[in-house]
């Protein structure tokens, strides 16, 4: 399998959050959550045509459903 796709998420998260060491596990998880959330939410993605990943399974989702 290709996992291209899994390199590139996680070369972009290590540029958009860091290397940070965080003091606790629960805040290392909390800042990963939050940076999920917006990565999902409002990261526009160039390869969804500029939607984010959201958009894009709502979207799908609503055409299937037609």
């Amino acid at each position: 399998y290709d996992n291209a796709v899994a390199e590139a998420f996680f070369a972009t998260l290590k540029t958009e959050i860091g290397t940070t060491i965080w003091p606790t596990r629960h805040q290392a998880r909390h800042d990963l959550y939050r940076y999920l959330h917006y990565y999902n939410h409002n990261r526009l993605h160039s390869t969804l045509g500029h939607r984010t990943p959201h958009e894009t399974r709502t979207n799908y989702s609503h055409q299937q459903a037609a």
